[in-house]
Formats: C-alpha cells, sequence, structure tokens
C-alpha cells in the first residue's frame, strides 16, 4: 500500500478477544472524507471506537502520518484526533460552552484553565455550528439535535488533525443534516482536516464522500470511491434488499413497482413523468411507460417502477417496432395519460400515438381524472 496519511494495516477487530471484522486495510489520504455504511450491526461503530483505542484491537495496526496510535499518549492522541460517538454524554451541572470548552483541555496546563486564546476558540467554534444560544443552557436538557451540535462543536475546538464520528446526522432534521455536513466538507477542503464518519443516510454519503467503507460480515466488503461503490447490485448486497430498488443515479430508495397487467399507459419525456409514476406507484396501479429513450431523465425512474417499459435508443428516430407495441398498449390500457411529452424530429410519431389515444377517448393530462 502507498503512504497514506492515515492508514490501518490488517486491523482485526472485535470484543473479547473474538473477532468481528478481519483483516481490515485502508488508506487514507489528508483532507478526504470517509464514510463507512452498512446495515445495523454490521460493526461500523466497532471500527470506530478501534481506530480511536477506545476499543483494543485484536490485531494489526493503526497509523497517523507514519505513527501507530498505539505509541501516542492521550495528550498527543487528543490533540491530532477528535471524536463524536453515538453514546449519551452525560455530565453534571455543565454548560453547552462548558462542554465545548473540553476540547481545548488538551492544550491547557495541568489546571486546565483556559486562557483568552482558548475562549476565542471556544466561542468559534459554537458559532460554527450556529449554537451561540445554546451558551448557557444546562447540556443535559437540550435537544439530541442541540446535542449533536455541541459535540461537533468541541471536535472543532479541539483542532484537529483527524476527526471520527458515528452516525453524526442522527436524530437532525433535514436543514440541520446539511448543515453538518457543510461543515465537514470546508473543514476537509479548505482546513486539510481528515473525516471519518459512519452514516445511514446512504444517499448523503454518496454525495459527501470521497472513499466509501463498505462494512458487511467478517470483512470489508467494498472500498472505494462512490462511483465505483454505489452501483445497484452492489448495494442490493450490502443491505440485503429484497423488496425495492436502490438508484445510484438518483442516489433514491425506491419501492417495489406495483405488480400486474398495465392498466395505464404513460406517454412522457425530459423527466415530465417522473410525478405520475410516483404517484400510480402510491396507489398501487401498475403501469406502462413509452416511448422513452434510455437516456431521459423518466426512463432512470420507469425501468424501477413501471411493469412495463417501451424504449429507444437515443437520437434514432421512433422503430416500427416500438411503434406498435406502444399502439397496443393504447388500446389495451383503461387509460392514457400524457404526462409531458416533447415532440421533435426523432420521436415525432409520439404525435400519432397521442392523437390515437384522443380517438379512443382514453387520453387524458391528469392522473386523478
Amino acid at each position: 500500500m502507498a503512504d497514506f496519511y492515515f492508514q490501518t494495516r490488517a486491523l482485526t477487530v472485535g470484543y473479547d478477544g473474538k473477532p468481528l471484522i478481519r483483516d481490515i486495510t485502508i488508506g487514507i489520504a489528508k483532507g478526504e472524507i470517509v464514510t463507512l455504511i452498512g446495515p445495523n450491526g454490521a460493526g461500523k461503530s466497532t471500527i470506530l471506537k478501534s481506530i480511536t483505542r477506545q476499543l483494543k484491537a485484536i490485531s494489526g495496526t493503526v497509523e497517523i502520518d507514519g505513527r501507530s496510535i498505539g505509541g501516542l499518549s492521550y495528550k498527543d492522541l487528543a490533540t491530532r484526533m477528535a471524536v463524536v460517538l453515538t453514546q449519551r454524554m452525560r455530565p453534571e451541572l455543565m454548560t453547552c460552552r462548558d462542554v465545548v470548552a473540553a476540547g481545548r483541555y488538551p492544550y491547557t496546563g495541568r489546571l486546565g484553565l483556559l486562557k483568552k486564546e482558548d475562549e476565542e476558540k471556544v466561542s468559534a467554534a459554537m458559532e460554527i455550528v450556529h449554537a451561540q444560544e445554546l451558551s448557557d443552557r444546562d447540556f443535559g436538557t437540550i435537544s439530541d439535535g442541540q446535542r449533536q451540535r455541541i459535540l461537533l462543536a468541541r471536535a472543532i475546538c479541539q483542532e484537529p488533525e483527524i476527526i471520527i464520528l458515528d452516525e453524526p446526522t442522527s436524530y437532525l432534521d433535514i436543514r440541520h443534516k446539511l448543515e453538518l455536513l457543510v461543515i465537514l466538507r470546508s473543514m476537509a477542503k479548505e482546513k486539510g482536516i481528515t473525516v471519518i464518519m459512519s452514516l445511514h443516510e446512504i444517499d448523503l454519503a454518496q454525495k459527501i464522500s470521497d472513499k466509501i467503507i463498505c462494512v458487511r460480515g467478517d470483512t470489508i466488503g467494498s472500498f472505494g470511491t462512490p462511483e465505483e461503490v454505489f452501483e445497484e447490485q452492489k448495494i442490493r448486497e450490502l443491505y440485503d434488499i429484497a423488496e425495492g430498488y436502490y438508484d445510484p443515479f438518483f442516489g433514491s430508495v425506491e419501492l417495489p413497482r406495483p405488480e400486474g397487467k398495465p392498466e395505464v399507459l404513460v406517454l412522457s419525456s425530459c423527466g415530465h413523468g417522473i410525478p405520475v409514476y410516483r404517484r400510480l406507484q402510491k396507489e398501487n396501479i401498475p403501469f406502462c411507460a413509452g416511448i422513452l429513450y434510455t437516456n431521459d431523465l423518466d426512463y432512470r425512474l420507469a425501468r424501477l417502477l413501471a411493469s412495463e417499459v417501451i424504449t429507444e435508443k437515443p437520437f434514432h428516430e421512433i422503430s416500427d417496432e416500438s411503434f406498435d407495441r406502444t399502439m397496443a398498449k393504447v388500446r389495451e390500457c383503461q387509460k392514457v395519460i400524457d404526462a409531458g411529452c416533447e415532440i421533435g424530429p426523432c420521436n415525432r410519431r409520439m404525435q400519432e400515438i397521442l392523437e390515437a389515444a384522443i380517438a379512443l377517448g382514453k387520453l387524458q393530462t391528469d392522473f386523478r381524472k
């Protein structure tokens, strides 16, 4: 393996000497964001606890900048690595500012007294996570989402080279999830801080991460870029998905398609069909979608939700085969929905299909009619 800022070599982790995940060998560059994904109970938290020395590794090594973390004092480790794990802190009679200020203790003397510079860094960290209004609040009385922000501020205040987070977006609403991830991205890309975290929201993991670690079974399933990891079959196998689909193009999870013979034909293009597909799925109405070019946005979702999709090659004129199949569906289906079909030189035969649906009294522009 090439030299990396953070790396594990043949790391085996587990509890009471019993291996859970073996031979974890990964390398991470400085300033990269690396996310662990996988089902509940797969061992993501166990890995994070082991690389932070909160849990003793069974074998192997963890290195930061070429040095084994086992050879670092706790104070040295604290100046290099900040940790935000899921276990609940229950400090007695501490304000939120007190909790954030604890991140400065590796830099203070034996008495733990904060200098003016330390106080300024505490204030700055709370401002970054938009938690100034919580400064004097009792940490034990604030919400779970607010706690996450305070603990992140404490980690920022620590001025680490690496920050480790276990499910940092748990308990956060969408606004604060996005704010937190923007903060982490800024820390990584502007300050060169390496971020290693676990996330349940695989759509966010796909968008924020430089590298992905798939955790399942007794070894690491995959380690690579989001483009390498987020493939339909890999995600299906990782989470053992039997019902529904994961679409890496949209980064979305889809419920199973309605089963049965198509009752509705949806004619669309350029993404106009997507809201109709979703409404039909919610109503559990099987439908056919067409004629869709395979580079059309509608095709990406139709292939997952429609019971039948009639396609054509990109930039080709509509073939007799596709045209005849679609005309047959016009006759067979109970209704035809024009969800918005942009017609041009290549797909001009769509106009004939729409006119046939009008002649049969089946064409609608509103699914609810």
